[in-house]
């Protein structure tokens, strides 16, 4: 039998939650505006500016954590979302609600750009556009989304529900939902219309991984 994990610690412990707090302060500022200095996130968090370096010795460390939880979130539900075969459509519905829940876009295509990614980051990129793409085709094979649509359509869709903030976070959360319940409704065949305009490209895509500039301190 396994044995239960053993408990923190009482350094450790507080450890874990400065670093907890240092995240969750950090994804609210950055999500807000990558271009924020660290010291937003000290003050955000409440720790002193040396407690968050002594964890993240510089603001790319810290973006770059932000983005790597954003995208284990997204293999880990589209993992997920493959394993179900019982309806392409409800699985590949279920998995854009979930992802817009976690806000997965915020932390991986908004913070692009805006820190040198490793080489984790680009394998994780990788996995993300296979799985995206499997469960994307998949579905589409099924007739389940019009012809004239692909998955990078839906991924900056995605990001355009990210951009919506409006109230508290509750508020923010249920319009979120009620805006991706309007776009599933689009997604689907039997539209008479064509759609304009060239759909993007996966160069387009990479290209925004490239740092525009320094992150800043």
């Amino acid at each position: 039998m396994n044995q239960p994990a053993a408990p923190l610690s009482g350094r450790r412990a507080q450890a874990a939650r400065n670093d907890e707090t240092i995240l969750a302060a950090a994804r609210e500022v950055f999500v807000d505006d990558p271009s924020a200095p660290i010291a937003a996130v000290s003050q955000r968090a409440g720790v002193g500016i040396s407690a968050l370096y002594r964890r993240y010795p510089s603001k790319e460390d810290l973006l770059g954590k932000l983005c790597a939880d954003g995208q284990r979130i997204y293999i880990a539900e589209a993992e997920r979302a493959l394993a179900d075969e019982k309806n392409p459509w409800e699985a590949y519905a279920s998995f854009l609600r979930r992802i817009v829940a976690a806000d997965t876009h915020s932390l991986t295509v908004r913070l692009a750009g805006t820190f040198t990614p490793t080489q984790q980051h680009m394998d994780d990129a990788d996995h993300m556009r296979r799985l995206g793409e499997q469960l994307f085709e998949r579905t589409k094979a099924a007739g389940a989304i019009r012809p004239d649509i692909t998955e990078l359509d839906v991924g900056f869709l995605m990001e355009l529900i990210a951009q919506t903030r409006l109230g508290d976070s509750q508020r923010t959360a249920e319009l979120r939902q009620r805006f991706l319940g309007i776009i599933l409704d689009g997604l689907r065949p039997g539209s008479t219309g064509v759609l304009p305009g060239r759909p993007p490209s996966w160069i387009e895509q990479l290209q925004r991984w490239t740092p525009t500039g320094s992150a800043g301190g």
